[in-house]
């Protein structure tokens, strides 16, 4: 799917859009803020991204989930955000999109350095595999009905972002013009600033697992970046500026400064 000539998208496209009506796209961006403000040349192209993930993408229902249209489209929605201007063959080399109903526990193993077997027993709200799946509880991307920094699906697919150019370490592959010293500079500058200030036990407006690592650093500012756009350019404004430089988008531009707002309810599925 993804690298389709205009032609072959136009013909996808025409099939896809018939099987979505006007009033669903309207109640979708509705129970999504951070879509606000996106004009209507924007709003358009991400709809049309987001049926061509979910035809590129399986998304996989797990432990008795059900996922109708509706948390279709609006997990579709969210993960295309990040790629409006980018497009979707940067979400290439992998197919799947599992959901849970709740938290998860991935079901792995490794062995360290002296021979001992750990098994993974962290809950987990989402997960990027490098070279596979991403794996999201529903009841966290239900979150997205709030503008308050945390997304899991922003989260989850700025991982995958991250990883285009081999594991993820919070510097994903920039574009013509971008200068990686210039990103590198910015990024670690922070992220120690970051680390320092959650180290002296400092409440962070910031959420503090960004000082977890630079992946989840990166991983972090792209949640503030299309929800809490305004913090993120008062706290670390480089890091804002290399951020809008990156996914050509500038959500402080279209998104009103945030007013926590009730929670989406989405029907059951």
């Amino acid at each position: 799917m993804l690298g389709l000539g205009g032609w072959w998208r136009r013909q996808i496209l025409e099939r896809e859009r018939a099987r979505v009506d006007a009033a669903t796209w309207e109640r979708l961006f509705a129970r999504l803020p951070l879509l606000a403000g996106l004009s209507e040349g924007e709003s358009r192209e991400l709809r049309d991204l987001a049926l061509l993930f979910l035809r590129d993408k399986t998304l996989e229902e797990a432990r008795g989930l059900r996922l109708d249209a509706d948390r279709r489209l609006a997990i579709a929605l969210q993960a295309c955000l990040p790629v409006l201007h980018l497009g979707l063959d940067w979400y290439r080399g992998w197919y799947a999109v599992i959901v849970y109903p709740e938290e998860f526990v991935p079901e792995r193993e490794w062995v360290d350095e002296d021979g001992l077997v750990w098994v993974e027993e962290e809950a987990k709200s989402g997960e990027a595999w490098e070279r596979g799946p991403v794996i999201l509880s529903w009841a966290d991307v239900e979150a997205g009905g709030v503008r308050d920094g945390y997304n899991v699906v922003v989260h989850e697919l700025a991982h995958k972002l991250d990883m285009l150019d081999g594991a993820a370490n919070g510097h994903p592959p920039l574009h013509a013009g971008m200068s990686d010293a210039d990103w590198a500079r910015v990024f670690t500058s922070a992220y120690e600033d970051m680390v320092e200030r959650t180290d002296r036990g400092e409440e962070t407006p910031i959420d503090p697992y960004a000082a977890e690592s630079p992946a989840e650093f990166f991983a972090v500012m792209s949640e503030a970046f299309f929800e809490l756009p305004h913090l993120l350019a008062a706290e670390y404004p480089e890091v804002y500026d290399q951020l809008r430089a990156f996914y050509r988008q500038d959500p402080a531009a279209r998104l009103a400064p945030v007013v926590i707002e009730p929670a989406a309810t989405w029907p059951s599925g």
